[in-house]
């Protein structure tokens, strides 16, 4: 993450916890406020974010990346009813079966 990144972050969420609009002039003020030099379409691309994105989604979500990235283990879309409605059946794989002490032949205690 860059410091022009992590500084409109920070900002974001000082805006989203006072309850102010996330405009790329307010984040670019408090980024000056703290004497931080960024590259000039950081602000730009964060107002853009956030006018398409709630901050709280952004925030509970954190695990899930970016937000607009679709899941990777998502199952694609199916285009018929009747397959979306088809359960998923999963394979159930044998498990091995422990050999014991009779089957070879002998035992610990003979």
């Amino acid at each position: 993450m860059s410091i022009g990144e992590t500084a409109c972050s920070y900002a974001a969420l000082i805006l989203h916890e006072e309850g102010i609009s996330a405009t790329s002039e307010k984040i670019n003020t408090l980024v000056k406020a703290a004497n931080v030099e960024i590259e000039s379409y950081w602000p730009a691309l964060f107002s853009k974010l956030f006018e398409k994105m709630n901050v709280e989604d952004l925030i509970s979500n954190i695990g899930a990346g970016g937000g607009g990235a679709p899941v990777a283990a998502a199952a694609p879309v199916a285009s018929s009813s009747a397959a979306a409605a088809a359960p998923v059946v999963e394979e159930k794989k044998e498990e091995p079966k422990e050999e014991s002490d009779d089957d070879m032949g002998f035992s610990l205690f003979d």
